[in-house]
This record gives structure tokens, sequence and C-alpha cells, in this order.
């Protein structure tokens, strides 16, 4: 097995919504139809999915978001396939998803992250196809900050292209925009400064690797599974060893910590020549900060470990493809991650 990466995306392509896990409240679907006007505007033709209800915490039954996905993904028509956003329970899809159909079908780009996480990285993992971590449908009319791409861009590029992203240097500490008051809203409200945080020590940083990587309160559940098996990747992909990110969504320190740990004994951070953390509004506790519980679990594995990464729940998005080959460089005075699709 090899990566593969899907064709790149022309105008005229068409792109299909689904809910793999949570669907859109009624009073939420004005924001969704800005979303898929601005994707329309690019010159895709956008195929809305049955699995869409948000009544409850998922939009479907399981057999039917499973059926949906599948279809999605396997039909030569549709190019990439992008959820609102993420949920809660997607693991249910796992075992009823068709993984030797998905191996051998034409590779389609999907998108997402936080529970998408749970779909998106066993697909890499198992099918070798790449999969990008990243702003979901409803996060797409944001205008982007200098340094920092769409998975729109992404989707488009062709096989070896390479791209650099930096961060902004600036995120949203708190809140959220209401989308049933500002659904049209488009402009990130970014009022803090900060840039990345080497966790394990001093001293400029360039390593190289393939990503791997999610939303930590979502993979601890494969860890240990066949679903999440890197370091069989790594052998196969990446014998020279990974860049795995992570991403901690809401849960307390104490919650990330003991998360950490178990998928660091379940070997999934094994190959790993470097680890990136995102930034995120997740609460420490009193004697333990979301930074400490990092280090807590990861640093008897003697790797560097750079902390607030723009690639989890706290806005702006720094896209990452799931198989890409990456190289990130960390210094006193210049963060960046360069991504090559090859």
């Amino acid at each position: 097995m090899s990566v593969r990466y899907p064709r790149p995306l022309r105008p005229g392509d068409r792109i299909g919504i689904t809910s793999p896990s949570s669907g859109v409240p009624k009073e939420l679907h004005r924001r969704l139809d800005v979303a898929i006007r601005d994707v329309e505007a690019r010159g895709y033709e956008v195929v809305v999915g049955h699995c869409m209800d948000g009544a409850g915490h998922v939009s479907a039954p399981a057999a039917d978001r499973a059926r949906e996905l599948m279809s999605m993904l396997t039909d030569p028509g549709i190019r990439a396939v992008v959820p609102p956003w993420g949920g809660e329970t997607a693991i249910d899809l796992l075992p009823l998803l068709e993984w030797d159909r998905l191996r051998d079908a034409e590779p389609t780009w999907l998108v997402g992250f936080s529970d998408m996480s749970t779909i998106i990285t066993p697909l890499t993992l198992l099918t070798g196809m790449a999969t990008v971590h990243g702003n979901n449908l409803m996060d797409t009319p944001y205008r982007l900050p200098e340094g920092l791409l769409s998975w729109l861009d992404i989707v488009a590029a062709s096989r070896g292209y390479r791209y650099a992203q930096t961060p902004p240097n600036r995120y949203r500490a708190t809140g959220w925009d209401d989308y049933r008051v500002h659904p049209e809203v488009r402009e990130y409200t970014l009022d803090t400064p900060g840039r990345w945080t080497r966790l394990d020590g001093e001293g400029d940083l360039e390593i190289e690797g393939r990503l791997i990587g999610g939303c930590i309160e979502m993979l601890c559940n494969l860890a240990g599974t066949p679903y999440l098996d890197v370091s069989a990747f790594a052998q196969a992909e990446s014998p020279e060893g990974l860049l795995v990110y992570v991403e901690a969504g809401g849960d307390d320190a104490f919650a990330i910590c003991r998360n950490l740990h178990g998928m660091r004994l379940a070997g999934f951070f094994d190959t790993a020549n470097a680890i990136l953390v995102a930034r995120t509004s997740a609460p420490g506790t009193d004697s333990l900060t979301q930074h400490q519980a990092v280090l807590d679990a990861l640093g008897p594995l003697n790797v560097p470990i750079i902390a607030d990464v723009e690639c989890g729940h706290v806005p702006p998005y720094l896209p990452i493809v799931n198989g890409a080959r990456g190289r990130v460089v960390h210094t006193s005075t210049r963060s960046e991650l360069i991504q090559i699709l090859d």
C-alpha cells in the first residue's frame, strides 16, 4: 500500500455533503446555505445527502450514515466529501464501512476534524487514501489569515504539490460566532496574540516525516484496535518516521493526560519524530495545565513536542493532510509547516 492522493478538483466537479456524525439543526440552516454557496462559487456542484438531520446527536441511524458515506466515497462522480462539522459518536460507523471496497476504489478527498478524526485517520491508515484534517463546511466562509490555506485550496492541488503554512500568531481566545444571528459571518475574531510553543526544551527544530493524527478524545477510543495501527502505516509508508499531531477538543487536563498515556502505551506515538499539539481552549485543573498534561504523558518519548499549533478547535485552522510528507520548522523567529502531496 502506498499513499493515494485523489485527483485534484476542477470547476464542474461534484462535492458531497453528508453528516457521518452530527447533523445541522434547522435554526442553523441559513449558515449551511451560506457555506454551500461559497463552495458553489468555486465552480463546484454540491450534492447534499439525506443524512443531515440535526434534531439529535447523530444525523441518522448508523447504517444509513455508513451507507451514504460509502456511496459518496465510491461514486466516481463525487470528487470530495465534507461534513458540516464533527459530533460525538462517529465511532459507530467503523464496523459498518466496507474497507476493502474503499481500498480498491479511486480515492476521493474526505475532509473534517473533531469527531471526523474517527473516520479520516483510519481511512488513511487502512486504505492509504490521503485525507484532510481541516476546517469543516460550516467554517468554510471565513476569510483566512495570511499564511493559511482552506481545504478548498488543498483538494484542488495536484500530486507533488508543495505548500507551506505559517501561523498568523493570533487566535480567538473566547467565544464563538452565533450562526443563528450572523449566518453570513466571514471575519474571524482573532483577539489574542500567540505563537507555537516548544514544550520539551529549547532550541531550533527542523524535522521531517509523514503526517498523521487527529482529535485526542476520539482517537483514544481506537487505540489498540486495527483501526489505529500507526506503526504498521509507518513501516510501510514512512520508515524514517512520522510527524504526529493531536488536538484536545474540550476534555479537561486530567482526561487528556489519561488519554495520551493510553495512546502512548498502545503505540500510537512509537514512530514519531516529533509531535505537534494543537492550541486548545479545553480547561486545565488547579494542579495540571493542558501543556503539563501533554508533557506528563508524552515527555517519556524524548522527541520534540510543539504546542499551540493551529490544527484544533481554536480558530483559525491550519489544515493537515494525513499521509502527506511534512517538514516542521520552529525557531525563535519562524514557525512553518511544509506539506508535500507525495
